[in-house]
């Protein structure tokens, strides 16, 4: 439920709402807006009661939210949230941001080359797998705690900052030292534990959409982060299950906007898992930019057919260097467009 008080309500008529919805056994969340307050309520399991908190000075409407997902939702939060990693801002307003690097750290040399190349062709944030959930156990599980350590060096090497994805809640203290931005891979969107302890440490996370995730469970999963104090969540599309078989998943692009009609929380997109193949990664990362994707996170590798994981969906840094400066001109294009349609009083 989010109650919406009149823009002339006074602290003491908000305090005496708060009150009221707290004697109803449930959670006052005040949310301040730029003309009024608002104050939602959590904590509830089906329809509340609003008989005693309706009526009562300064309660301009209220209004029953049935999501089950209310922190990350626009109905709670209207305006869009911005998630700072190191110095780089990501959500709206600001210009996409692109996470770049391999899929997993293998050596030291193969991580500072993949980090110099992917500086240089214009990434703003270095990514790279220290623990990986692979489908198989005999296949490459990455380096641990040594290849944070060799992410650590070249991210600083080239001055960007970091994300690696963490599995379980033992690896977090670990990562936080090494890394600007931890990450929740697809395979982990429901370790509800992972995902609290996360919400609790109050650093960027980036939260993968699961495999067979609808939109609901989603956002549900951001949820759990948001409910523990940590709003600094971006929303990761990175292709789903579905019966085809041409392409690794299947990248669902309609996500983007209607993410950001749901929820105030960025939302980028992983071209690299979603198709598995190479030379699908630039067409659908242009895709993704043109569908207002926040940002993209490309998979870079010095000697993708070296590599040890994902070396198929790989761009070389030659490649990623070609399609930054395609995504540079798109991006003029796509701000053109947007100044023609907005008009010259814009």
């Amino acid at each position: 439920m989010l109650i919406v008080m009149h823009h002339s309500a006074t602290e003491e008529q908000v305090r005496c709402v708060a009150q009221a919805v707290a004697a109803l056994g449930l959670t006052a969340q005040p949310i301040p807006g730029g003309q009024r307050i608002a104050i939602g309520v959590l904590g509830n399991r089906g329809y509340v009661d609003d008989a005693t908190i309706r009526d009562l000075p300064g309660v301009m409407e209220i209004i029953h939210v049935s999501k089950p997902y209310k922190l990350v939702s626009r109905d709670f939060h209207p305006a869009p949230t911005v998630v700072r990693v190191g110095s780089v801002n990501l959500g709206d307003g600001f210009p996409p941001v692109v996470m770049a690097g391999p899929c997993s750290i293998e050596s030291q040399e193969q991580i500072l080359e993949a980090a110099r190349q992917v500086k240089g062709a214009g990434a703003h944030i270095l990514r790279g797998g220290a623990f990986k959930p692979r489908t198989g156990p005999h296949t490459f599980q990455g380096l641990g705690a040594q290849g944070l350590e060799f992410l650590h060096v070249a991210a600083r090497e080239v001055g960007l900052p970091a994300v690696t994805e963490v599995m379980r809640i033992e690896q977090l203290e670990m990562a936080c030292r090494h890394v600007d931005m931890l990450q929740i891979g697809a395979r982990n969107m429901q370790n509800f534990d992972l995902l609290k302890e996360i919400g609790r440490l109050r650093f960027p996370v980036l939260l993968k959409r699961g495999l067979s995730a609808t939109v609901e469970e989603f956002l549900s999963a951001a949820e759990y982060i948001v409910a523990e104090g940590n709003d600094q969540v971006v929303l990761c599309e990175r292709g789903i299950r579905t019966f085809e078989t041409a392409t690794r998943n299947t990248l669902d692009l309609s996500v983007i906007p209607l993410v950001q009609s749901l929820s105030h929380l960025p939302i980028i997109v992983d071209p690299s898992h979603a198709t598995g193949r190479r030379f699908l990664v630039p067409v659908m990362a242009r895709a993704a930019l043109v569908a207002g994707a926040n940002g993209l996170m490309v998979e870079v590798h010095p000697a993708p057919e070296k590599a040890l994981c994902d070396g198929a969906q790989s761009l070389t840094g030659e490649g990623f260097c070609r399609l930054m400066h395609e995504l540079r001109f798109l991006q003029e294009c796509l701000a053109g467009m947007a100044s023609s349609v907005a008009g010259p009083s814009a």
